[in-house]
């Protein structure tokens, strides 16, 4: 059983996996409206449909721990970019974010001497990384072309690719 406090923070959690999910659809919208951009729009939304999956795992583990999973209402996402590296440095602060959420989380749980969720949470901390990972490589690949419409479109291209490299990096460590 949860106690109060760890199922108010993984409410909270709950929240934060959906408000992320909405933040990385919010991107896909705007670039699909951006001419020749399929492969950032195709990424994000799987980002999105990932993040959901995160919201549903942990609202099954509340709820098969005898607590009750909440589902809150939800912020606006910001919908409108100037840039592409806009994008991903808002990828990236919202995967830094919510891995202080989650190392949060995993500190509480050890605090309350809550193993079970101790354990539960080690998926979280391992996507975290891949998530902080993948994110940071396109900040840095698109910080290399700059302004340069050729190397946002070969970037564009890539994309799927890394998220397949950054996640067989992962199972290799």
């Amino acid at each position: 059983m949860l106690s109060e406090r760890m199922l108010a923070a993984l409410n909270n959690q709950v929240k934060l996996e959906a408000e992320s999910s909405q933040v990385y659809l919010g991107i896909a919208s705007w670039l699909e409206t951006q001419p020749g951009l399929e492969g950032y729009t195709e990424f994000f939304y799987r980002q999105s449909e990932e993040e959901r999956h995160h919201m549903l795992k942990l609202i099954h583990y509340i709820n098969d721990r005898d607590g009750h999973a909440m589902i809150t209402a939800l912020e606006m996402p910001k919908n409108s970019f100037g840039q592409v590296i806009e994008v991903f440095q808002d990828f990236l602060d919202n995967e830094l974010l919510v891995s202080k959420s989650i190392n949060d989380l995993v500190e509480l749980s050890l605090n309350e001497k809550d193993y079970l969720t101790f354990k539960f949470l080690q998926w979280y901390l391992d996507e975290q990384l891949e998530e902080e990972k993948m994110a940071k490589t396109m900040l840095e690949k698109l910080q290399l072309v700059g302004s340069d419409r050729g190397g946002i479109y070969q970037l564009d291209k890539d994309i799927v690719g890394l998220r397949t490299k950054v996640s067989e990096s992962k199972e290799g460590e």
